[in-house]
């Protein structure tokens, strides 16, 4: 998998003079060594530029601006930080001059019942009522804190931090973004239909290829072409591949080896692609493995060209840093009502399964023939933690919205073929009904962790899309 980018915020140090600003100060050292410990890298006044490198008058807001403007592009979120009751005008005129538009973190410091005499008095409880007031009034968002107050070295707010860093992963990884669909919607799946329109105006671009384009440079490439030979040993040793035709091998490879170059040349993060049954009639492989060395790569791909099902996909895996994969909701699992299959034929990542191998898909087998049908990744989903988010254009009332929630791959018994596991969910019967009275897709993005309500915060609080938070 890719190496996890260091992340880099803007901090904003509240202050208000008639208060005691050696809080400031204090407070300042506190939260520079607070993200320091996080792992951040942090963009500030200095000493020199302002007063305790706290802003407080107009002055002090236009010289930060100013510096986070000359950092833009590397600041992915900023903290505000209350070490006392501060200054809400100074610190929404800041983040208005800068104009970064990233995530914005309120946290205030609480005061102590023993220090609240005239030189310690924080009253940052009531400060930052202000400042979110403050904020609301330009039209600025922001987040909050789990509790109103919180100190910097708290574990309450380390584990605030992780949460706004995956929140900021999701929102600057939204904005701008670039997916690939390789081919047309397959005949049957009016479930995967989408708005492009709807898309860009959150700031996400699709770029379309036709399959047939592919085919033809796939049949112009030799079968010595460096790029081809490159992904063949890329695939064998990313998954067992006994049994499986070396015919069928280097059609994939080569397959491989065009989408890898079509991504780069069109610079796309992520994709979703056309399989039933075009490449199987016209080719003689499924993509699935290609497909799944992708996603384990964090180059989140989808298939049936499901846009909006790889974009969730790719929300989840922004927030966790780690690969998610696409399921349908599948079938129930005997009679426990909060237990599901989830399954996919299959290009599930490595990253999901127990153990896995490549084989020939079941179902299109049927329709074209078994020969015409390996790549698939087959097995069954590992246990552990994971959470789930679907994202939907609705083209009737001109939104994008969608659902989120967490649950658990289970170790329950399961006899199938494909990609397969057993989920856990906690009213899971009233998601489904959710899900069907709101006419959302079968298909759900997955990941292995507990990321859901760093993506609900994201989409409903920066993007302003509509979004359910699946709760029991």
């Amino acid at each position: 998998m890719a190496s996890k980018k260091k992340m880099t915020m803007g901090l904003i140090v509240g202050n208000r003079g008639f208060f005691p600003d050696h809080l400031a100060k204090t407070g300042r050292e506190e939260m520079l060594q607070a993200l320091q410990n996080a792992g951040f890298d942090v963009v500030a006044p200095t000493l020199e530029q302002s007063k305790y490198g706290a802003v407080e008058t107009h002055d002090e807001a236009k010289r930060c601006a100013e510096l986070f403007r000359c950092k833009a592009g590397i600041i992915d979120g900023v903290i505000v930080a209350l070490p006392n009751f501060g200054d809400e005008r100074a610190i929404a005129d800041t983040l208005r001059l800068a104009r970064l538009n990233v995530p914005v973190l309120i946290q205030a410091t609480p005061d102590t019942p023993g220090k609240m005499g005239i030189t310690h008095r924080r009253d940052s409880f009531c400060g930052k009522m202000s400042a979110c007031n403050n904020l609301k009034q330009y039209g600025i968002p922001y987040s909050l804190t789990t509790l109103h107050t919180q100190t910097p070295d708290s574990p309450e707010f380390t584990k605030d931090l992780e949460w706004f860093a995956a929140v900021c992963r999701v929102v600057n990884g939204l904005r701008n973004l670039r997916i690939g669909a390789l081919g047309a919607r397959p005949t049957a799946f009016n479930t995967v239909r989408y708005s492009e329109k709807l898309l860009e105006a959150s700031g996400i671009s699709v770029e379309t290829l036709d399959l047939s384009e592919v085919l033809g440079r796939i049949s112009r490439m030799k079968d010595n072409d460096e790029a081809a030979i490159n992904k063949l040993q890329s695939m064998q040793q990313y998954v067992s591949t006994s049994g499986v035709p070396p015919v069928a091998l280097l059609k994939m490879a080569k397959l491989g080896a065009v989408v890898d170059d079509w991504m780069k040349a069109t610079d796309l993060q992520i994709s979703a692609v056309q399989c039933w049954t075009s490449l199987e009639e016209n080719l003689g492989v499924v993509p699935c493995t290609v497909m799944s060395m992708m996603s384990d790569s964090l180059l989140s791909s989808a298939c049936e060209v499901d846009v909006c099902g790889v974009l969730a996909m790719h929300a989840l895996q922004l927030a966790s840093e780690t690969p998610s994969a696409l399921l349908d909701w599948n079938n129930n699992y005997g009679a426990d009502p909060n237990k599901a299959v989830c399954f996919h034929c299959s290009n599930l990542p490595k990253h999901f399964f127990r153990d896995v191998k490549m084989d020939y898909q079941a179902i299109i087998a049927g329709t074209v023939g078994k020969e015409n049908t390996f790549g698939t990744c087959t097995g069954l989903v590992k246990s552990g933690a994971m959470c789930f988010a679907r994202f939907s254009t609705d083209d009737a009332r001109g939104i994008i919205r969608g659902y989120s929630g967490s649950g658990r791959f289970t170790d329950d018994p399961l006899e199938t073929f494909g990609g397969a596991g057993v989920v856990e969910i906690p009213a899971l019967q009233k998601l489904l009904r959710y899900i069907c009275e709101n006419g959302f897709e079968h298909h759900v993005a997955a990941n292995f962790s507990s990321v859901a309500p760093a993506v609900h915060e994201a989409a409903t609080r920066y993007l302003g899309w509509n979004m359910y938070a699946h709760t029991a």
